[in-house]
């Protein structure tokens, strides 16, 4: 519930909604999201009937159309997930010079648009995640010199654990900032198991929403699944300068998961089958009141690309000593 003068928030690159979920729970505000895939922004609204909900590439919203779509209320917090592609080592093409992923790469240029509206509105606070890969080079200072021309001179580059956090998958991400960001730690690592143990066998007509029947395996991968042993992968694929990944991995049920990306699909640990779009949700602490929209791949994705709740709602508790 919305506790009496609760800071108002505004999420951009606001995908499947993770990154916002847990500032809500905690009582923020979210005035608006902004993202431009019609899928995210369906599973968006559905799970935050009271906020506006713009999808929309966010290079086509001008500061006037922010300022226009928010009135006269200020904002408090400004979160954003830029897309991590041209700065992640698992994307094969990302470019060799590390300020090109940010000034020439398109996609990467959304870094700046980011800074853009925060310059336009004016947060007290915001929050920018991604992959520590953007803080390769020369990128780590080029990011701060871009905040210092909006307005923003002291920024931080707080490394984040999701799994020491509570979430029961790996997930390490760095979470820019304009005040230090760093919570305590809980004490007790979360399993496998602990997340999904307990949903039922998936069905076509599932009483868990997104826990429907998973998509099927070849006949040849499933003869290789049933021999493969836990945390092994059955296909790995190239990312950066020939770096092999993992994929299609058997979970241990007793260890925390791997991490979570929108191409990732897990084998159950006792079961000759994927995960489900719920069970992977489980393993990025979404609760089961979360349901997602979209195609099946376009739910695995908008899942993998998202900040655990977990993982937002500790940082939304640790900012409220900023905001109130």
């Amino acid at each position: 519930m919305k506790m009496s003068g609760s800071p108002r928030l505004l999420d951009l690159f606001s995908g499947a909604g993770g990154f916002s979920r847990g500032f809500r729970d905690l009582g923020y505000e979210v005035l608006l999201a902004v993202d431009n895939d019609k899928s995210a922004a369906k599973t968006y609204s559905a799970n935050f009937p009271g906020s506006l909900v713009v999808n929309e590439d966010v290079r086509k919203i001008s500061c006037d159309d922010f300022r226009y779509a928010i009135g006269r209320i200020p904002v408090d917090v400004v979160i954003g997930s830029p897309p991590c592609e041209p700065f992640t080592a698992a994307n094969p093409r990302r470019q060799g010079n590390p300020l090109d992923r940010l000034y020439s790469d398109p996609v990467g240029t959304l870094v700046l648009e980011f800074i853009r509206v925060i310059e336009c509105v004016k947060p007290r606070v915001f929050v920018m995640e991604n992959v520590l890969g953007i803080l390769e080079g020369e990128l780590r200072k080029a990011i701060k010199v871009e905040f210092a021309k909006a307005g923003y001179t002291s920024i931080h580059y707080n490394i984040l654990k999701a799994e020491n956090y509570g979430s029961p998958s790996r997930r390490t991400r760095v979470f820019v900032s304009n005040v230090r960001i760093d919570p305590p730690k809980v004490g007790v690592r979360r399993t496998v198991w602990d997340a999904i143990g307990d949903l039922p066998t998936p069905s076509q007509d599932p009483e868990v929403p997104n826990h429907e029947n998973p998509p099927s395996l070849s006949t040849k991968k499933l003869k290789k699944a049933a021999k493969l042993g836990f945390g092994r992968a059955l296909v790995m694929y190239r990312g950066y300068r020939g770096k092999l990944y993992p994929n299609l991995i058997r979970l241990d049920p007793m260890k925390t998961a791997p991490t979570v990306l929108g191409s990732s699909r897990f084998i159950h640990p006792y079961e000759l089958r994927l995960l489900t779009v719920r069970e992977q949700a489980r393993l990025m602490s979404y609760p089961d009141d979360h349901v997602f929209f979209g195609g099946r791949d376009e739910q695995y994705n908008q899942v993998g690309e998202s900040v655990p709740p977990v993982l937002s709602s500790t940082i939304a508790r640790y900012l409220l000593k900023y905001l109130t």
